[in-house]
């Protein structure tokens, strides 16, 4: 496993993850490798289920209904950078859909969480195309095929 230079905590709520913390840490390091100035900062990956999301994302983003991927970015200057909570059921139900492994879909979502963090969007489809541009190079380093296509 490749070190990082901050710690990642790692939480399953959910009780239905395997042991993906080298695939998270593989993660996290292509999404560094692609960035210029990358925040460095303590970072949490909670694992967990649509139930919580779902509570997750009524609460913050007042949509009432599990998504994939949540990014709660936390302002500088504090020690940490943020959560990215991932919805299970929801995770293997698109891989499903897209007929691609789901660890190579787990590896999208949390690249996607960490730009979050870094503060990439995709509201306006300029900033979409970065963001997208970004999160391909990094599966590449996975080799993980655009999930754009």
């Amino acid at each position: 496993m490749t070190s990082l230079p901050f710690d990642i905590d790692i939480a399953e709520r959910a009780g239905l993850w395997g042991d993906y913390k080298d695939l998270i840490f593989a993660s996290i390091q292509a999404a560094l490798g692609v960035l210029d100035s990358p925040r460095l900062s303590e970072l949490s990956i909670v694992l967990s289920d649509n139930e919580q999301v779902k509570a997750l994302n009524r609460d913050y983003r007042g949509k009432n209904k599990p998504t994939n991927v949540l990014s709660f970015p936390i302002s500088p200057p504090a020690p940490m950078l943020g959560d990215i909570v991932l919805a299970y059921e929801t995770v293997v139900k698109e891989a499903d859909e897209k007929g691609v492994a789901f660890e190579a879909h787990m590896m999208h979502l949390l690249i996607h969480g960490f730009l979050h963090l870094q503060g990439y969007d995709h509201e306006e489809e300029s900033d979409a195309e970065v963001m997208e541009g970004l999160e391909i190079k990094a599966l590449r380093t996975l080799n993980v095929a655009n999930p754009y296509v």
